[in-house]
């Protein structure tokens, strides 16, 4: 059975394709629907619907209040200079580094056989130095690996 997170990460998705990439919504006919608490919202508007998967949010609190989502439409190029050069920084997580490359792969700028060979590179087992270091050499690797799978497919 779906955790709800999933549930209404994928609601929202449908609702954001149905509206062409642009969507507002109230938190708290949200939590209604759904039958949570709008924290449970909150918790998937910022784990789901971030930058680095693509999107970009607007809230209002109060009365009026709303949630406005965009599903960020970039060329591929600049996105990808993004990344590379301010998006990922010094340091990376390996959770934030594993939605980079899956938003890489849904919106198709990577294969699938890259975005394997990309995860498993950057997965904490294979990076098998003392944690503080690790999300600095991930996020070198990331960087590299995006940029040869790139030029690769461009070729």
């Amino acid at each position: 059975m779906a955790r709800l997170s999933d549930v209404i990460e994928k609601f929202i998705k449908s609702l954001l394709e149905e509206s062409e990439g642009e969507l507002e919504l109230q938190r708290n006919e949200l939590a209604d629907y759904f039958e949570c608490a709008p924290s449970q919202i909150n918790y998937v508007l910022a784990t789901r619907f971030s930058v680095s998967h693509g999107y970009y949010i607007e809230s209002r609190r109060g009365g009026g209040g709303y949630i406005r989502i965009v599903c960020l439409d970039v060329d591929k190029n600049n996105f990808l200079h993004y990344l590379v050069s301010e998006g990922i920084g010094s340091r990376i997580t390996e959770h934030d580094a594993l939605h980079i490359v899956q938003r890489l792969l849904e919106q198709n700028y990577i294969a699938p056989k890259s975005a394997g060979l990309i995860k498993s590179a950057i997965t904490d087992k294979a990076i098998g130095i003392p944690s503080t270091l690790k999300d600095t050499i991930r996020a070198n690797i990331l960087k590299s690996m995006i940029t040869a799978v790139m030029a690769w497919q461009g070729k």
